[in-house]
């Protein structure tokens, strides 16, 4: 459940891997083992995807995109999302301190 009073980017995104594991697999009623070959892709990568453990390469996002028929980008722009909430957070600190240059 969303709180209140949260911008957008204060909720964390889903990785890529809970979409294929919630609804693009079982919306296409093959099994997990048939979906990684179908993709050329090892089962333990594709297991490793559907647990958040593994990211989503631009070699993988290509061949998702052709196997769902959603193209590529909807894949990487979901990882990107996914990566960067987490380094801003990982970051924060660090970056509390860092000044931010501005053209003379």
């Amino acid at each position: 459940m969303i709180a209140i009073g949260l911008r957008r980017h204060d909720v964390e995104p889903s990785h890529p891997g809970e979409m294929l594991r919630e609804v693009a697999i079982p919306a296409c009623g093959r099994t997990k083992t048939e979906i990684a070959q179908l993709l050329g892709i090892s089962r333990q990568s594709l297991h490793g995807i559907l647990a958040g453990r593994q990211a989503i390469t631009p070699d993988v996002a290509v061949r998702l995109g052709k196997l769902f028929g959603n193209g590529p980008k909807v894949w990487l722009y979901m990882q990107q999302a996914y990566d960067l909430w987490h380094a801003e957070r990982k970051l924060a600190e660090t970056l509390r301190g860092m000044p931010t240059l501005r053209a003379a």
